[in-house]
This record gives C-alpha cells, structure tokens and sequence, in this order.
C-alpha cells in the first residue's frame, strides 16, 4: 500500500475484498496517480474523470483516515452574496472563533449562486481548512461527499433552503420573527399591514412571510395578496415596491418588511410621497443591524442574532473536525423584538 492509500480505509472495515486505489484507478479507466490527484484535491483532472472517481471511491467507502494528513490554519467562509453589513455581521462572528483559534479566514463569493461552483470545492480540497461555513448557501450531493471523504467539516449558516439529512446548518426562528413582528402592528391598531418579503427561493423569507400571515390569521384579520410583495433582500427593492404599495388608492397603515436594507427602501419611498415614518406609515425592519439604531426614526426591528450566530456555526464545525459530539447540529436561535420609533398608532 503507498502512501496515498495509508491515508484512506474503507468503511467496510477490514473486508479483504475491498479494492485498493489501484485497482480503482483501473476501474476508472486512469493511471493511480490520477486517483491520488483526486483524493488530494488538485485542480487538474478533468471534470468527467473526477466525477467517475469520486462516485467508485464514495462506492467503497473510501474515507481518509483520522490523524492522516493535518487540516490547515485556515478557515473557509462563503457567501452567495457579500455586500451588505449584513455580510458585515456574520464575517465578525466567524473572526471571533478563528482568531481565538488561531485561524486565519479565507474569504469567498459565490456570485449570487445558492450552490458554489466547482472550482471554489477545488480550492477547498486542496487548502483542507479546518472548516467551512457556507452562509446563504449549500452544497450539492456530489460536494458534500467530496468534502466528507477528505474529513473537511462544513456548516450551512442561515441555510436557503431545508438542508439534506445530515447536514449540520445554524439559523434563527425567521417564522417566530414575523409574527411578533406583525402582531406587533396588530397591537398598534394598524389592520392594513403590508408584508416585503426577501426572495421566495429563500426559506428564511418564507418562513417571516409565514408568520406575519399567522399573526394576521389569529388576530381574525383577512389576508389581503395585493399586501404581500417578493423583493430581494436590498434597498433598492425595498424603495421600488415600497412606492408600489404606499400609492395603491387603499394604502397600508404598516410595512413590515423582510430585512432592515428593505425597511430603509420603504423609508425613502415614503419620503418621497410626502408621508412621515411612524405618523404616517409605521415601518418594522429585520436583522436589527448597526445602521437601524443610527437612521432617523431609529427602526423597529427583529434582532437576529447574527455574530452569535456565526460563532455557533463556527464552533460547530471546528467541533465536528475535531471529532467531538455536539449537542445538536442543528441549531436555531432566538428572534427578538426590538422596540424603537419607527413604529406608532395609526391616524
């Protein structure tokens, strides 16, 4: 056995019939070192070729061993987008945990894409960080076992959609979130209450949309669709459909909208017609970032605790990569209210 295969046991234990890498590697129809270039994660092999490999390593149970090659200093965080302070947030929770670590992060992009391509899982492989945490993001079926084999624990952070079984993932209670968001409202005496969510591909936006029509539901107040917008987590959104909505003839008293970029939108919307935040329009944000405290009114907003957040998700993974056995892998935290001046008793 070469030094290459010294690294990898199959899960079928010591069953003498399990294959060795060579004997792979002629099953794939390519040379041994071609095979080791896989297990090692280098760019150069074919995107076909490392396909066929890694489905007859994942076939037998090709896993490397624990105390095998060392994982590195490093870090990996990816977002599908990064450029917000929300990002902002999320980057200081990870910091925290990797500096106390020693870690140093590698920071990455996936340009909007849920899932990161190729390239990025090449670069991890060959990097073996000592964890990953992919925020807004997951992994196909394929890239989750590329990652396993090589024993490189990942964490989805506020995952886009339900993740896979197994997959270790950390998040808030969005749904929590919009109800006491909207019932908050609904206290106020507002009953035209309108809702901006974020992207529906996005189950966090889902689930705030969820429970602003369950608060309305309890209350015994109808759900009007003409209310309920889809906008992108982004000021810009939040401007555009907040101008929408506040010149419809029958206006909402109220917005909540799906993030505090969007909630800001909404206060440059109504600026615009001539109306005042809370007088005229009561707003409620989400994420409770800095710059809700600093706006004029300060905004309403659900704190979702986003560094501490991270951290958890951080930690999670170190803790998988260190083989200790967390409590729970997956993991949501508490929503807040955050009571400021953007809201108010309508006229």
């Amino acid at each position: 056995m070469d030094a290459q295969e010294a690294e990898y046991t199959g899960e079928v234990g010591l069953r003498a019939a399990a294959p060795t890498l060579a004997e792979i590697a002629r099953t794939a129809g390519v040379s041994t070192p071609t095979v080791s270039k896989v297990l090692n994660g280098r760019a150069d092999v074919a995107p076909g070729t490392r396909a066929r490999v890694e489905e007859l390593l994942r076939e037998h149970g090709y896993r490397r061993k624990r105390g095998g090659a060392q994982p590195s200093k490093l870090f990996d965080l990816v977002f599908h987008e990064l450029d917000s302070a929300w990002a902002m947030e999320v980057i200081r929770g990870v910091e925290n945990v990797a500096r106390r670590e020693g870690l140093t992060i590698a920071l990455s992009e996936s340009a909007g894409r849920l899932t990161p391509g190729q390239t990025w899982v090449d670069g991890v492989l060959a990097r073996r960080p000592s964890g990953v945490v992919l925020v807004l993001s997951n992994l196909d079926d394929a890239q989750r076992a590329q990652l396993t084999s090589r024993d490189i624990p990942f964490v989805v952070l506020d995952p886009a959609g339900d993740p896979a079984a197994g997959v270790p993932s950390v998040g808030a209670n969005n749904w929590l979130g919009g109800l006491t968001a909207t019932r908050h409202l609904v206290e106020l005496g507002h009953r035209r209450i309108a809702m901006l969510g974020g992207p529906s591909r996005m189950m966090c936006s889902r689930a705030r949309v969820d429970g602003y029509r369950t608060a309305l539901e309890t209350a015994g107040l109808g759900i009007d669709p003409t209310l309920i917008r889809e906008g992108n987590f982004h000021h810009e959104a939040g401007y555009a459909t907040g101008l929408e909505l506040l010149k419809l003839s029958d206006r909402p008293t109220a917005v909540f909208a799906g993030n505090d970029l969007q909630a800001l939108g909404v206060y440059e919307a109504a600026r615009e017609l001539g109306l005042r935040v809370p007088d005229d329009l009561s707003v409620v944000g989400f994420d409770d970032l800095p710059l809700a405290r600093w706006v004029g009114p300060p905004l309403t907003t659900v704190r979702q605790p986003l560094v501490e957040m991270a951290e958890t998700a951080t930690q999670l993974a170190l803790d998988l990569g260190q083989g200790r056995k967390p409590a729970a892998t997956r993991v949501d935290l508490a929503t807040t209210l955050v009571v400021r001046n953007s809201t108010a008793r309508p006229r």
